[in-house]
């Protein structure tokens, strides 16, 4: 049986169930549309802080913030268009806007559908009309977020986009890891090492990006919680980025379309013809054994 609740709590939540496979989520759309919950048969799969996400002037530190138009951040946080600079910070501005739900399923799954559309706070950073669409779907132990971008501009629109799920963890060091890459890059010192499977948790922040993926999944296993996370994408995500802070209790395996800088560099920078729209799915999978 499906059903998606609403509860006030300090923003509207919706609470999506599939109660057959005691598996829930919740979503936040004014705060950014985004997911913070996700619990199966009651064990919390993602962290949050929930002091900061009581706190509308900070940025949200856990659920699943939604990446877009750019991942990362920009030199400065400046990027040019038409010989003109504006400013984007980090990680861009779909995870702090309300969002607006269009549509809710509980036939044969359930789904929440919420859309964001610029406006005049957006295209004072970023010059151009678009929408999102983005279905997050719950089925059994598995959620799908699907994703549409339109291109509303009457001259083309450059964006990347990405997800940066926090994941709740025991013990950082009994964490296995599958990613389909021999190689990573310090995302700070653009330094290349190689990839062995695993990291060294003595270090205060690890943050790197896999940027020769081989497959499109990748998956970490918490023998602490006997906990197997999976994570699939489709070629719209080249890139995936880890990143953990040391004596937190999460760990972050962030699908991502471009690398930081994009919007000023092109690579990987997905620019959309007027009218056209873009699809995308992200699948993440969680198993207890």
């Amino acid at each position: 049986m499906f059903s998606i609740a609403i509860q006030q709590q300090q923003y509207k939540t919706y609470i999506l169930s599939d109660e057959s496979a005691g598996s829930q989520l919740e979503v936040v759309p004014e705060r950014g549309g985004i997911i913070t919950r996700w619990r199966i048969q009651g064990e919390e799969i993602l962290y949050l802080d929930a002091e900061r996400f009581a706190n509308p002037d900070l940025s949200v530190r856990g659920g699943i913030p939604i990446l877009f138009p750019i991942c990362g951040n920009l030199p400065d946080n400046t990027y040019t268009v038409d010989g003109k600079n504006y400013s984007l910070k980090q990680h861009g501005f779909a995870r702090d806007l309300p969002w607006q739900v269009s549509d809710q399923v509980t036939h044969d799954q359930v789904s929440l559908t919420i859309v964001l559309h610029s406006n005049e706070q957006t295209r004072a950073v970023y010059p151009f009309d678009f929408q999102l669409v983005f279905t997050y779907e719950l089925q059994g132990n598995t959620l799908e977020i699907k994703q549409q971008y339109q291109n509303l501009s009457s001259t083309p629109l450059p964006f990347s986009m990405g997800f940066h799920p926090y994941f709740q963890l025991g013990d950082k060091n009994q964490l296995e890891f599958d990613i389909p890459s021999g190689e990573y890059q310090n995302q700070t010192t653009k330094e290349i090492y190689p990839f062995h499977g695993n990291f060294d948790f003595s270090q205060d922040e690890i943050d790197v990006a896999f940027k020769e993926l081989t497959s499109q999944s990748a998956s970490v296993v918490d023998n602490s919680r006997k906990l197997r996370v999976s994570l699939e994408y489709g070629n719209e995500y080249p890139i995936l980025v880890f990143w953990t802070l040391k004596g937190k209790e999460f760990y972050c395996l962030e699908p991502w379309s471009a690398p930081r800088n994009s919007l000023n560099t092109g690579e990987h920078l997905i620019v959309l013809a007027p009218g056209e729209s873009y699809q995308a799915s992200v699948r993440l999978t969680a198993n207890f054994f």
